[in-house]
This record gives structure tokens, C-alpha cells and sequence, in this order.
């Protein structure tokens, strides 16, 4: 159902499902997220700031709710590596395994890509974070110290918090901005709006979904048995190529 074609009505008919966040390490971030499909629906999220120890407390807009991109673009590859498999009626009969095969990898190229979508994380440079509309979500408003990013890395639904501090004029000297990263590290620099931060502190924190499990499981078994319908093909090209009489 999560992954099949959007119709009218389908997202009201996904249940939410609520995940807490937690790490076995610290208790610097903890919360709550609300999933309904591919969309991230509430997510209540606690920070402990390293300097204070006092907790800040955001939540999402009740008007707002994100787009978990990744899951997007997993269901639109599904959806298409359906359309190939249905672009024939059930009386077609493929008259080569070369025309099965093209098929095949047709549809082994699209299940990859899903697959794909799912166990690699889009890399963000910090300023692409900090203009994410991720930042605008929440109420109160994240401050403009703190940095927050979502993402799917297989079967996890993860949370990362960046605390920042601006760096002053007179200590930019070495100042070198980072890269595009999935996770960026503390001491990582960058500027936004004219101003340069540095990241002092870096928290991860994780949910296994396990429909998201399932899923990667289902990928697997779907190319495994596009892959030996292409094997037995392979077998039976050759026994005709080299028959004897």
C-alpha cells in the first residue's frame, strides 16, 4: 500500500505511526516522530544545549508536514518498474529471450534505483541545510544556532542536530568551507547570509521503521528472481544455439 500508485484518498488511508528516537549513547536528543506514508506528519524533538544543559522543545507547525524525499522518489520507481511489467496484456507472447531480457533489465534498472533511493542518503552541503525548508517546520522557531536534517538510511529513519557557533572575524583566518556530506562533522565550517559558523556539536539519532525493512527485503527477492528468469533464458538460448541435428 505505501508504495503503490497515488490515488485520490490513499493518504488518508495510511495509518500514522508514531517512532520514538533514541540512542543507546547519550540523551542529548530525544523525540517523537509521526510517519504516514512518505510523509513525516509531527515530529516533537527535545535538545539538550551543550553549553547550558537546558532543553529547548520544537515541533512541527500543525500546518506543516515533510516530505520524506527519498521515499518519494523509491515509490515512482516502483510504480514504474510496474508500469513496464503491466505494458503488456496477459495474451502477449514474447517471441525472443532477447525481448524478455530487455524487459528484465528494464525492470531490475528501476527496482536498483528504489533500492538505491532507500540505503543511500542524498549528500547536503551546510548551507543547503540551513536554507532547507526543514528550518521554517517548527514552532518555536529553531534558533539560528541549532541546524536539523532528515533522511532514510535503509531501514532507519534518522534525525541529526548540528549546534553551531559563529565564528568571530578575527578567528577566520583558516577558515575552509566544507564539502557536501550525508553527515558533516563537528569542527566542519561554512557561511550563510554573510556569516561563518563552525559546527561544535553533532547528534544522530535513529528509528527503524520496519516496513522500510520489509521493503528492502521485497527489492531483494524481486531482482533475485528477475536475475534467474534471465539465468534460465541464458540456458535455453545456448541449448538452442548448439543443438546437434
Amino acid at each position: 500500500m505505501r508504495f503503490s500508485m497515488p490515488s485520490p484518498g490513499l493518504e488518508g488511508q495510511l495509518k500514522q505511526e508514531n517512532f520514538i528516537l533514541g540512542s543507546s549513547t547519550m540523551d542529548q536528543v530525544k523525540g517523537v516522530l509521526t510517519l504516514q506514508g512518505e510523509a513525516l506528519t509531527q515530529a516533537d524533538i527535545n535538545i539538550k544545549v551543550a553549553k547550558s544543559s537546558q532543553v529547548m522543545h520544537f515541533a512541527f507547525r500543525d500546518d506543516k508536514q515533510w516530505k520524506l524525499q527519498q521515499i518519494q522518489d523509491a515509490r515512482n520507481h516502483v510504480n514504474q518498474a510496474l508500469q513496464l511489467l503491466s505494458s503488456h496484456d496477459q495474451s502477449y507472447h514474447f517471441k525472443t529471450g532477447a525481448e524478455v531480457n530487455k524487459l528484465m533489465d528494464a525492470v531490475m534498472l528501476q527496482l536498483t534505483r528504489a533500492r538505491n533511493r532507500l540505503t543511500t542518503p542524498a549528500s547536503m552541503t551546510l548551507p543547503e541545510l540551513a536554507a532547507s525548508g526543514l528550518m521554517k517546520m517548527f514552532t518555536p522557531p529553531m534558533p539560528g544556532d541549532v541546524m536539523v536534517n532528515f533522511y532514510i538510511n535503509l531501514s532507519k529513519l534518522c534525525l541529526t542536530v548540528y549546534q553551531l557557533h559563529v565564528l568571530q572575524p578575527n578567528t577566520t583566518k583558516n577558515f575552509k568551507s566544507a564539502g557536501s556530506s550525508v553527515l558533516h562533522n563537528p569542527g566542519a565550517m561554512f557561511e550563510y547570509n554573510n556569516t561563518k559558523f563552525e559546527v561544535s556539536h553533532v547528534h544522530k539519532v535513529e528509528c527503524v521503521v520496519p516496513w522500510l525493512n520489509d521493503t528492502l527485503v521485497f527489492f531483494t527477492i524481486s531482482l533475485q528472481l528477475c536475475q534467474q528468469l534471465k539465468d534460465k533464458i541464458s540456458v535455453f538460448s545456448s541449448f538452442w544455439n548448439y543443438r546437434p541435428f
